[in-house]
This record gives C-alpha cells, structure tokens and sequence, in this order.
C-alpha cells in the first residue's frame, strides 16, 4: 500500500515538474507574440526592426534552439502521464471521472473534472498548430530551408476567420487547463493549506488568464492585419 501511495505521488509529481516548464515556456512565448501587437501600434508591424522580428531572432539563437528537443520530451512526458493518471482513476473509480483529485475545490471544478478532454483538445489544435508556425520557422532553420516571414505567416494564418476561431477555442481549452493545473500542480509539491490554496487558485487564474489574453490579442491583431 505504502508503495503505491509513494508510486502515485510520483506521478504527480512527474506532472508537476513538466506542467511547470511548459508554463515557463507558454509565458515566454506568448509575451514574443504579443511583441506583434505592440509592432502594430509602433508602426513596426512587418518592419525587419520590427520587436517581434528581434523576438523571432532570439528564439532562433543556438543555445533557444538546443531547448527544443527538451520542451518536446516535456510535451511528451506531460500529455502521456496526463493520459495514463486519467486512465487509472476511471479504472479506479469505475466510473468516467475526469480527474482524481480529493479536495472540495477542486471535485468543484469543472475543469478539474474534464483535464483529460482539455488536454486532448489542446493536443490535436497543438498538431495544427505546429504545421503552420513551428514546420515553417524551426523546422525550416533545422533543414536548412528558407525561414517564413514571421509577419506573413501570422496574417496568412489568422487571416480565415475558420482558422481565428479554431485558435481562440484553443486558447480557451487552454485557459482551463492552466486555471487548474497551476495550483494543482503547487498541492502536489505540498502547498495544499487553506491561506496558500486560495492565493494560488488566484494566482493560477491571473498567469492563466494574461497567457491567453495574449495568445488571442496576437491572433486577433493579425486577422485584422490580414
């Protein structure tokens, strides 16, 4: 029984630790997005001086490059243990629960209810997502192909209102998804108190809710641009 609890524990902790780097990694790459937007109030918008241009460059330096197999073994780690968890406590529980989780908050949410489906959205518009900006940028850099223009590829993408919606409900998915997994993944670590649970629910609301104002002003901005 002791080997099991400490096995479960693990788990999560395994989820903890990946979830906190793909938080790093989302808010690093939102706020380079985001430099569209103020481009596009600056007057920089498609300009090779442009910020997001610059934010591009940075994100292609050698020592950004070589983290990219990394944040991929994160994803990988993240979405197969996510998908495992949820499988043992349906199993467990006999029954479609969501997620296993024993505080009244958290039975309460339901996003907490539902991390299985929002993590499945979230990977197959992920899929999407990676074969208009990541297959024309990096992946060309790794080829040796000729690198998209940033700015062109964001108003090409955004520029159908089917391809703007699909995104904002990805981004949505995704607001759910972090709203719970942020203070979820601070519980596992032992920060579970009655003072520090709210706070971090709180917190989780707030990093969760400016990641993806960002993500939707960006794909916003660019249909408009477009």
């Amino acid at each position: 029984m002791a080997n099991a609890f400490h096995y479960s524990i693990g788990r999560k902790l395994i989820q903890a630790v990946s979830g906190a780097f793909l938080i790093v990694f989302l808010l690093l790459h939102s706020t380079i997005n985001f430099f569209s937007v103020i481009d596009t109030f600056t007057g920089s918008f498609g300009a090779a001086d442009g910020l997001f241009q610059k934010g591009c460059e940075f994100m292609a330096l050698p020592i950004v490059t070589v983290m990219v197999p990394i944040l991929a073994l994160g994803f990988i780690i993240h979405i197969a243990y996510g998908i495992y968890i949820s499988a043992l406590n349906i199993k467990a529980r006999g029954g479609l629960c969501r997620y296993e989780s024993k505080s009244v908050a958290a039975a309460d949410s339901w996003a907490a209810k539902n991390m299985l489906v929002l993590g499945i959205i979230v990977l197959g518009i992920l899929a999407f997502h990676l074969t208009h900006f990541w297959a024309e940028m990096q992946l060309a850099m790794f080829t040796g192909a000729e690198e998209g223009n940033p700015y062109e590829l964001l108003t090409l993408t955004f520029g159908k209102w089917w391809v703007l919606l699909i995104y904002i409900i990805w981004f949505l998915a995704v607001w759910f998804h972090l709203c719970h997994g942020f203070w979820s993944m601070f519980q596992t670590v032992g920060w579970n108190n009655q003072t520090w649970f709210k706070r971090l629910k709180v917190i989780g609301i707030i990093v969760a809710t400016l990641i993806c104002a960002m993500f939707v002003a960006v794909a916003v901005n660019a249909f408009i641009q477009a």
